[in-house]
């Protein structure tokens, strides 16, 4: 009996939602840091600039856990 290894689909699928998630958080936290610095209002810069901060770095984990993902789903042995 072969051990033949085949992607298993929906571990894929969810590694690809959380690409998806990354993709959204790196393109609105830089934009959001941009509007930071555009001097609304003090008190509002601040928590715009915090927000965007926290979602560059949202960003980075969701791609490192979706590359994971991805990448469990070709590579891992399955359990049957």
């Amino acid at each position: 009996m072969t051990d033949t290894k085949r992607t298993d689909k929906n571990i894929l699928l969810k590694g690809l939602k959380l690409m998806g998630g990354a993709l959204a958080c790196m393109f609105s936290g830089p934009s959001l840091i941009y509007i930071s610095q555009t001097k609304i209002k003090p008190p509002i810069d601040m928590v715009i600039l915090i927000i965007a901060i926290v979602l560059c770095c949202l960003a980075l984990y969701l791609a490192y856990k979706g590359i994971n993902t991805i990448l469990d789903s070709m590579f891992k042995k399955s359990s049957n």
